[in-house]
């Protein structure tokens, strides 16, 4: 066969990746949803003394970034570098700064957490057990989330009811029971579609991985493309079962 014929049927066997949905959704419905927004952001940042948002750069995430930059709420970015994310993220949060003249802090693990993990695991070895996995996370991200909130008494998260099973009955304020402040969730009650929309119409920056099949994005070893029909979040950490696949940053 020649390579013309294998690459037409190598074409005709790749699956279909999962991709932007498209929307309907108009416009003074979308603006009445995002005003929305903006007065729980502005009534958060009213409330507490200090809150901060931790940002993956995702879609979700940007949204939120928009209103806090559009609403003028008083409220702190920051991204978890693990060391482990993709370079297209971490352009973005470059990016991301630029377009909206804000600060992003990066909160880095401590190298002794991360060299703990290796010298036990392996750098690879999440994908061995979900204990494996939780330790990373932990060192990677739960440990570096808990000094970038020291000193807040609230912060924000893009979590939506519809992303996952363990997020159904997501609320809009909830206790964080492991810093004992107050943690908010303004995207709770948005569908994907309303996250697009916002997103297409308000021209917001969009991470390249999402126009190559990644509908969720964290760390690179842990995410990968998703087939179209598949769930938004069967790409992280696929090799474990769907109700496992929280990092631990959202579970109490």
């Amino acid at each position: 066969m020649s390579d013309a014929a294998n690459n037409a049927v190598s074409g005709l066997n790749r699956p279909t990746l999962w991709s932007i949905p498209a929307h309907n959704i108009a416009p003074e419905v979308l603006d009445a949803k995002a005003q929305v927004l903006f007065d729980r952001l502005n009534a958060i940042a009213k409330e507490h003394q200090d809150v901060r948002f931790a940002t993956s750069l995702a879609a979700e995430d940007m949204v939120v970034t928009d209103a806090i930059a559009k609403s003028g709420a008083k409220i702190a970015l920051f991204t978890l570098a693990t060391g482990r994310l993709h370079q297209e993220t971490i352009d973005m949060t470059n990016q991301v700064q630029k377009h909206y003249g804000i600060s992003i802090a990066s909160i880095a693990p401590e190298s002794a957490d991360v060299d703990a993990f290796i010298a036990q695991y392996g750098l690879n070895g999440f994908y061995d057990t979900e204990e494996a996995k939780k330790a990373c996370c932990g060192a990677r991200k739960i440990k570096p989330l808990n000094k970038a909130l020291i000193g807040a008494d609230a912060w924000l998260t893009g979590q939506r009811r519809e992303q996952a099973v363990t997020r159904s009955d997501l609320p809009l304020r909830e206790l964080d029971d492991a810093r004992n402040i107050a943690k908010y969730n303004p995207l709770f009650d948005w569908t994907e579609s309303e996250v697009w929309a916002y997103l297409q119409s308000k021209l917001v920056p969009i991470h390249p991985l999402h126009f190559q099949g990644y509908p969720s994005i964290g760390c690179e070893p842990c995410t990968r493309a998703v087939k179209a029909g598949e769930d938004i979040r069967a790409g992280r950490w696929w090799w474990l079962q769907q109700d496992s696949k929280e990092c631990g940053l959202h579970v109490k």
